[in-house]
């Protein structure tokens, strides 16, 4: 009896800790906003890169889950010889 009284302080405590220490989430319009233009100007720029450095040999994207994507762009970024930005760029687009 005495020790599930020790563990339930023990848990309750750190349940405490933790909710004290998580980040609070100030969120306004503004942001929302801000990300949805960058993820746009993102897309744009992967979709540029992806007809640039894919489109040579590959025709438009399938849709696959974004686990497999990744495991395929980083692959090709391999063999096509294609810069950490522009495989970002290029995964970001496939995955949307």
């Amino acid at each position: 009896m005495r020790v599930q009284a020790l563990v339930t302080i023990w848990t309750l405590a750190l349940v405490c800790v933790f909710a004290a220490a998580a980040p609070r989430n100030n969120s306004s319009t503004t942001p929302t906003v801000q990300s949805s233009k960058q993820d746009d100007a993102m897309r744009i720029e992967g979709e540029k890169r992806f007809r640039a450095n894919c489109g040579r040999c590959h025709a438009a994207p399938h849709k696959f889950p974004p686990r497999m994507m990744a495991t395929i762009v980083r692959h090709m970024r391999v063999r096509a010889m294609i810069t950490d930005q522009d495989m970002r760029l290029v995964l970001f687009y496939m995955t949307q």
